[in-house]
């Protein structure tokens, strides 16, 4: 394969991958904890958006705060894995030398 080549098949994948990480950040990914008493959503770059609580637990901080953790923590899980399947259609499976800031 020419150097020509891979260099345009490069710009290609780089092009593909900005326009994954755009679309990316449009996603909201929600996640549950306390049966729902807690709801965390965050975006594609894991950043925290919206957190709703229902009233009912106001009352006990110390599980309103760890129901948070937990939703949260599950929320930005589902966005790395979402990310991940979408970074592997774009290498094609490759597995790249290096870790992308996400």
């Amino acid at each position: 394969m020419d150097l020509f080549k891979m260099l345009g098949q490069f710009k290609d994948m780089q092009a593909r991958m900005q326009a994954m990480q755009e679309e990316m950040a449009q996603r909201t990914f929600s996640a549950l904890a306390g049966g729902g008493m807690v709801t965390a959503d965050v975006d594609g770059k894991m950043q925290l958006k919206r957190i709703q609580i229902d009233p009912s637990i106001l009352t006990d901080k110390e599980m309103v705060e760890d129901l948070i953790v937990v939703a949260v923590a599950e929320a930005q899980k589902k966005a790395a894995e979402a990310m991940q399947m979408e970074l592997q259609k774009v290498t094609g499976g490759l597995n790249l030398p290096f870790q992308l800031p996400f």
